[in-house]
């Protein structure tokens, strides 16, 4: 059955919502399965996603047949991953030497047919969709660009969120930094007013008793402004 205008707009508005406080990206994917099903009159669909090696990992299937198939991480979805383009094996009767035991799983799960789309965002490939149908033949020029469509949307939202999850992990470590500090000057001056030394020569004391014991700088600065560290004079 063809997508509706309605049911498009639909998976396209909930595949954007990628800015809530609470996102799970595994929820996410596994909707996009969903959808893809849906929309794309295939029987179900797989997601796999590149780790930091470029080894595809599925992360999302909607159903266990597709789960079980997709899981091999092999057939046209890695066509599909390193060249960027739709990668379409339209009748898994005629035998590919290519992947013969991906061939086999399929054809055991059910299905005749997989269709593959990158999931890329300009020159970076971040995985890929396995679209798997029980009826042998391609898909069509419309079916596939919208499929395209929806990969585009769901990457550029997953982009979104890693974006925004090494903004999150630059603002703590610049607070860190500057929380760090605060202590260490803190410390600096009290042991300068209580040592009767100047800050700079604080600091030194601060560092050399620091490095000699292995233990962190701010560490040390934290324990002599709780005075539960005495580290003597110069």
């Amino acid at each position: 059955m063809a997508a509706t205008n309605r049911q498009v707009r639909e998976a396209f508005i909930e595949l954007t919502d990628t800015l809530v406080t609470d996102f799970d990206i595994i929820d996410f994917l596994e909707r996009l399965a969903t959808r893809c099903t849906e929309l794309l009159s295939v029987t179900a669909c797989g997601v796999l996603l590149a780790d930091r090696d470029g080894a595809l990992t599925l992360v999302a299937a909607s159903t266990e047949e597709a789960r079980m198939v997709t899981r091999l991480q092999d057939g046209p979805c890695l066509d599909a991953f390193r060249t960027g383009v739709p990668a379409q094996y339209e009748n898994l009767a005629d035998p590919d030497p290519r992947w013969p035991a991906f061939t086999a799983a399929a054809r055991a799960a059910g299905f005749t047919a997989v269709h593959a789309l990158p999931m890329r965002l300009r020159e970076e490939r971040l995985g890929a969709l396995n679209l798997l149908s029980a009826s042998p033949g391609p898909l069509d020029s419309d079916t596939i660009a919208l499929g395209q469509a929806l990969a585009d949307v769901a990457t550029i939202g997953i982009a979104h969120q890693r974006a925004i999850a090494r903004q999150e992990v630059i603002a703590e470590q610049l607070q860190a930094a500057l929380t760090s500090r605060i202590v260490i000057e803190q410390a600096k001056g009290f042991l300068a007013e209580r040592l009767g030394v100047s800050v700079d020569a604080a600091f030194a004391l601060l560092r050399r008793y620091a490095r000699d014991r292995n233990r962190k700088l701010t560490e040390v600065a934290t324990a002599v402004v709780e005075s539960s560290l005495d580290i003597g004079g110069p």
